[in-house]
């Protein structure tokens, strides 16, 4: 166990707490714990490779956890603002395919998650992340509606990547990396 890994963990232990609070109406303490776990989404990897601490569990681990922690966001959300997530459903049902259908189609071929890692991902989770904060806080729809565009782009290219590979690995920038 390493300080990457335990970030990755500390995001999937985080989720079952995100979900409570959402349950629970406690809509502050949703936002602080979402906002925490999305800072443990971006530092993990960051470390792993500053410190030169890149392992297959840490990708596993990551992957693992984008997947809880976007599961918890995902229904945290809608019980906290129901009406907000309605008025962007398309968005929302487009955002979250994006994520799933990569993740499916590289467990039907692999039997595993893949964790490629890709900058259109990373730029994704980012535009995603911006997107949220300014329905869910702000109540501005159009952020998320960008999000839409670059997450159907990083879905497009893991799929794409899936379907070159023959063996699963982890860690892959790019398509063209491929």
């Amino acid at each position: 166990m390493n300080l990457p890994n335990l970030l990755s963990l500390l995001r999937l232990l985080a989720t079952p707490l995100m979900l409570w609070f959402a349950w629970h109406g406690l809509h502050d303490a949703f936002l602080l714990l979402m906002l925490g776990a999305w800072a443990t989404d971006a530092l993990d990897g960051w470390l792993a490779r500053r410190l030169n601490q890149c392992t297959a569990l840490g990708a596993r681990l990551d992957s693992w956890g984008d997947l809880a922690f976007y599961t918890a966001l995902s229904l945290g959300a809608w019980w906290l603002w129901p009406e907000r997530l309605r008025g962007e459903g398309v968005a929302i049902v487009a955002i979250i395919t994006s994520y799933l259908l990569p993740a499916l189609i590289g467990f039907i071929k692999f039997r595993q998650l893949p964790s490629y890692h890709t900058r259109a991902v990373k730029v994704a989770a980012v535009v995603t992340a911006a997107g949220v904060i300014g329905l869910l806080l702000f109540d501005l729809g159009w952020p998320l509606r960008l999000a839409t565009a670059v997450c159907a782009y990083a879905a497009l290219e893991e799929i794409a990547i899936t379907l070159r590979l023959r063996t699963l690995r982890s860690n892959i920038r790019s398509y063209w990396q491929v």
